[in-house]
This record gives C-alpha cells, sequence and structure tokens, in this order.
C-alpha cells in the first residue's frame, strides 16, 4: 500500500517511463501517469550464471534426492506456504526421497518464516531447506541441483528466477498472478488456482515423464530469446532515439 502511495506522488514528475511487463506499466496507468510509457524486459546478466557453482553445497544437495526449489525473498506475497503445502503432498503421496529448497533472505519476515517452519513440522514435511542470505556461487549450486522449480507467488513485477530456472534447464510450474504468465509466456506450465493436491500430482507426471520434461524445456529456451542481450539493447537503443535524446 505504501508502495502504490509513494508511486502516485511521482505521476506529475515524470516524462517517460519505461516499465519491465505490461503488469507494472497497467501499475502505472492506475497510479496516475499520463506520460508515455514502454514495456522492455529486465537485463538479466545471464553471463553471472556461467560462473562456478558452489561445490560443496552443490555436492550436499546432487545426492540423489529429487529437489524442489523456489527463489525469492522469504515475505507472505511470495506464498512460500502454498509452495511447502503442494511439496508436503507430493512427498507425502509420491516421493518421500524429495527436498525442497527455498533460497531468499528472510530479513523483516522472520515471524513468518517461523510460522512456515512449524507448519512444516506439524505435518511432517520432511527436507524442508531455508537457505537464507547466500552468495552467488551458493545460488547457482542450488539451481544446478535442482529437478523442478515451483512458483506461487501472488504479486510478481516481473519474477526474474524464473527467467534463471529457464537458464538452467529447470521445468517451471507457476501460479498465473500479476506479470508471471506474462514473463513465463509458453515457457512453463501455468497454474490458473490453487489446488495443492493437483499440483502436487502435476509435479510428479513432469518428474517422472522425460518426453514431458524435454518438451517443457524446449519452450523454455524458445522463451529464452526473448531476453537476449542484444535484443533488449537493441530495443532499448530504440526507445531512447524516439522518446528521449
Amino acid at each position: 500500500r505504501e508502495g502504490y502511495e509513494e508511486l502516485a506522488k511521482l505521476a506529475d514528475k515524470v516524462d517517460y517511463c519505461i516499465a519491465d511487463s505490461e503488469y507494472n506499466k497497467q501499475d502505472l496507468i492506475k497510479a496516475g501517469y499520463k506520460c508515455k510509457i514502454d514495456v522492455l524486459p529486465i537485463l538479466i546478466a545471464f553471463s553471472d550464471y556461467d560462473k562456478k557453482p558452489d561445490a560443496p553445497l552443490y555436492g550436499k544437495y546432487n545426492d540423489g534426492v529429487t529437489n524442489i526449489i523456489f527463489t525469492g525473498r522469504i515475505a507472505s506475497n511470495k506464498c512460500q506456504q502454498d509452495v511447502i503445502h503442494a511439496f508436503g503432498l507430493y512427498q507425502k503421496y509420491y516421493n518421500s526421497n524429495s527436498r525442497l529448497i527455498l533460497v531468499g533472505n528472510e530479513g523483516g519476515y522472520e515471524t513468518y518464516k517461523l510460522k512456515m517452519q512449524k507448519y512444516a513440522q506439524l505435518n511432517c514435511i520432511k527436507n524442508v531447506i531455508f537457505t537464507g542470505h547466500i552468495r552467488v556461487a551458493e545460488i547457482l549450486a542450488c539451481y544446478k541441483a535442482a529437478d523442478l522449480f515451483l512458483c506461487m507467488s501472488e504479486h510478481e513485477g516481473f519474477c526474474v528466477p524464473l527467467v534463471e530456472a529457464m537458464y538452467f534447464k529447470i521445468p517451471v510450474i507457476a501460479y498465473n498472478s500479476s506479470a508471471v504468465g506474462e514473463t513465463l509466456g509458453k515457457g512453463g506450465i501455468l497454474l490458473n488456482e490453487k489446488n495443492a493436491l493437483e499440483t502436487a500430482a502435476l509435479m510428479d507426471k513432469i518428474l517422472k515423464d522425460k518426453g514431458l520434461q524435454k518438451k517443457i524445456i524446449a519452450n523454455q529456451n524458445e522463451r529464452l530469446d526473448d531476453f537476449a542481450h542484444d535484443k533488449i539493447l537493441a530495443r532499448f537503443n530504440e526507445l531512447l532515439r524516439e522518446n528521449v535524446l
């Protein structure tokens, strides 16, 4: 609420906007922005992802256990509780040899994290890992060891981790909220409603069906082309010439 209120205060101070998603563009319009607004995806430093992952952490997680991952700060709008719920049912009914890795800093949401840990404990959900704030090499190790990316977030202005997961060739399942569908495109599997049991069954289907995995990853690779640096930079320079220079 405070963020939207502050955004509105700048509406008459701005001559031109570039939003990183159509979803965010519409938020600017709702906030009273009358200037021209173009949409351009975030320029992601893919070269960072080609660096060496943390070897000890990768070895720890690359141990034959099925790894489900979600990356994002620990916060209620990210809905890690829904990720844990679906994972718990997947672990209970389909694969007891599984692990959930929640990568992200919990700063400011420590109570939320404690509640989720208690929820997992009370429901006998094992191997739920909260990494906290970790180094890039450790994040890379988590991605390298991951088998599936599960996003249940209810507010994303763009959601860079979706692109990261696609880059690491991890099949993506995501709840279709805010800008999630726009960013994922036809790259992964979008859920139009939250049903933890159905999500768990879908997770099992994807993880067991290698042909389906290949199809999803092929679609994700095609979607990644839209985030290529040369395309985004060329469009950025074009927008600058048209609207600023």
